[in-house]
């Protein structure tokens, strides 16, 4: 259905190409060989590929061509094959029309979904916070666009937070979690001077989604891995971070690429089982590096052999190139990485964000703006 949709402006020349084929071959075939019963394929394959209304003028080619091409080269073994051909004309319509509703309401999901990831995966305007990010989305379902995976970048009193985490599970449970999260994120980072506070809020509020869904009948809690980091306004050169048990991000930098500290803390949802929230470490951070965040759809994208990607040699291989450490071209690159990697068939959601501490143009350069390249994408 996928494929059929996205072609469908073009899909009337695979049928327009039966009809040819089947006429080539009656007209090149001996008359002891008879072929123009094959123009019931017609009217059935435009029935799966077709809008009614090509499907009916194929239709009535086919109706139409049978007499004829009968005339011409006297192939037909009687009546029985123009009933089949009639028979395959008449019911490709309302085929294609019942393809076509089912057509109609796969297109609706896709708007539903693509109105739902932009809820939880806002776009962010360029230089947002006073940091350059830039995010990637790439759902393991391309025409749903929307899993558990989240991100965002704040902008507040503080200085700016940035969250990337991913929901255990798949489907609309998934997606419901994470815009929990999502919208508590935004709200209690905005509020909140202290990033510990963040972190118990998160922790709260995922506890009381699973609540209400165990309520509805949901049996299977959720838990989420996260990272969020502070850009502290008044700590330039140092992060704040708190690892809800996620892939510890990488930094790119002039000086290479290194990793920060594992997240060894428990999973948001999951705190009073690990005995408290993870703790926030406070880091270094030079002016020229980015921040990678991904989620496991990078870390754990395999090939067809089974192998997994690398991101670490990955990154090492890009940190030797001009520009490597801009957050758009760095999201760009991974991304395309993973998806050259997989052959293009992701096992799982993928989410990747980059920031920066924006810099700081010198007077007279660009109107003496401070700018950047943030963009979601």
């Amino acid at each position: 259905m996928p494929i059929l949709i996205r072609y469908g402006h073009r899909s009337w020349l695979v049928p327009l190409a039966v009809f040819a084929l089947v006429v080539g071959v009656d007209a090149g075939t001996p008359v002891s060989f008879a072929s123009v019963s094959w123009l019931v394929m017609v009217p059935v394959v435009a029935a799966g590929l077709c809008e009614p209304a090509a499907t009916t003028l194929f239709a009535l080619l086919a109706v139409a061509a049978y007499p004829a091409l009968d005339s011409i080269w006297g192939k037909s073994q009687g009546t029985e094959d123009f009933l089949l051909v009639i028979a395959g004309a008449v019911l490709s319509v309302p085929i294609s029309g019942f393809r076509a509703q089912a057509a109609a309401y796969v297109r609706h999901l896709q708007g539903v979904a693509e109105t739902t990831r932009q809820v939880v995966l806002r776009p962010v305007p360029p230089g947002w916070g006073g940091v350059d990010s830039a995010a990637r989305y790439l759902a393991a379902d391309v025409e749903a666009r929307v899993g558990g995976d989240f991100y965002d970048v704040l902008a507040t009193p503080f200085g700016a937070r940035v969250i990337l985490g991913d929901v255990q599970g798949k489907g609309l449970p998934a997606v419901s979690a994470a815009a929990a999260l999502v919208g508590c994120f935004r709200e209690a980072a905005f509020h909140e001077a202290d990033l510990a506070t963040v972190a118990a809020w998160l922790e709260e509020r995922l506890h009381r989604q699973n609540v209400l869904v165990e309520r509805l009948g949901e049996r299977e809690e959720r838990f989420a891995t996260a990272v969020v980091i502070w850009f502290p306004v008044d700590a330039p050169g140092e992060v704040e971070v708190v690892n809800f048990g996620h892939d510890s991000p990488h930094v790119l930098g002039p000086a290479g690429v290194r990793q920060l500290p594992p997240g060894d803390g428990a999973p948001i949802g999951l705190a009073q089982l690990a005995g408290g929230l993870p703790e926030v470490r406070r880091l270094r951070l030079g002016p020229d590096e980015t921040v990678l965040i991904v989620s496991d759809g990078v870390t754990e994208a395999r090939d067809r052999a089974g192998v997994f990607f690398s991101l670490r040699d990955h990154l090492e291989r890009l940190a030797g190139t001009p520009g490597a450490a801009d957050p758009g071209r760095l999201v760009d690159e991974v991304a395309a990485a993973v998806v050259r990697h997989t052959g293009g068939r992701l096992a799982d959601d993928t989410a990747l964000l980059a920031v920066r501490t924006a810099p700081v143009e010198a007077p007279g350069a660009g109107g003496g703006q401070t700018g950047g390249t943030g963009r979601s994408r």
